[in-house]
């Protein structure tokens, strides 16, 4: 039996809690053969690759892992309520890159929402960077900062020009880089949604849309009840 090994790392001049859990589930190979089996289609709300559908007892076995991680990282103990949960690759070539997807983002501005990413693939490093808007100085956007943030943002991209077709590789123009958590097999980031943050896709990723050799991870989104 895996003992899953539990981090809180604050980020940031927000010190936004990251809980980092290796040993995330019982049998991550179990995981990574069911997703062999599992029809993939394109990922939806901008996500670069392709998505397929979770077992329905995934989160029975993290339930112990996740429970303590959303304990130590946010203070919650009682109920969560499941938004979305899917295997997911990142496949998308980064010249066909659309421009939000070559930013940094938040999945949401409600600070009682929060993602969750899985890794399962041993040989991958991309893990998850965090990024804080260089002009406005935010790190998470909540419902309030909203406003401010993307009509900062649209004037910017209006003015200076969109980011080169790429996935985002450390700091830039717009944004600065403030933390970045490698990938490791069976390793989970569990964050808030509003925290600004992108894949770390690497310039030479292969991009694989097959799951035994491509960046599969199970992304998931809760909201704390």
């Amino acid at each position: 039996m895996i003992t899953p090994e539990i981090t809180i790392r604050r980020i940031g001049r927000e010190e936004q809690p990251v809980a980092i859990v290796d040993g995330f589930h019982p049998d991550p190979a179990a995981l990574r053969r069911l997703a062999r089996d599992v029809a993939f289609g394109p990922g939806a709300n901008h996500y670069p690759g392709v998505r397929a559908d979770l077992s329905p007892d995934y989160f029975a076995g993290i339930a112990p892992a996740l429970d303590t991680s959303l304990s130590k990282a946010f203070g919650h103990v009682g109920e969560t309520q499941l938004i979305d949960a899917s295997y997911s690759i990142v496949t998308t070539p980064p010249n066909c890159l659309t421009v939000p997807q070559r930013l940094p983002h938040m999945d949401a501005v409600d600070l009682r929402r929060i993602a969750l990413v899985h890794y399962l693939s041993p040989e991958d490093r991309d893990g998850t960077a965090f990024f804080r808007h260089r002009s406005t100085g935010f790190e998470t956007v909540d419902q309030a900062r909203s406003p401010i943030y993307l009509g900062q943002l649209n004037a910017e991209l209006r003015h200076g020009g969109v980011p080169d077709p790429s996935y985002v590789a450390g700091s830039t123009r717009l944004f600065e880089q403030i933390d970045r958590i490698e990938a490791r097999y069976n390793r989970a980031l569990v964050y808030r949604s509003a925290l600004l943050h992108s894949g770390a896709i690497a310039p030479d990723a292969a991009l694989s849309a097959d799951p035994a050799c491509g960046r599969l991870t199970v992304t998931a989104f809760l909201s704390l009840v």
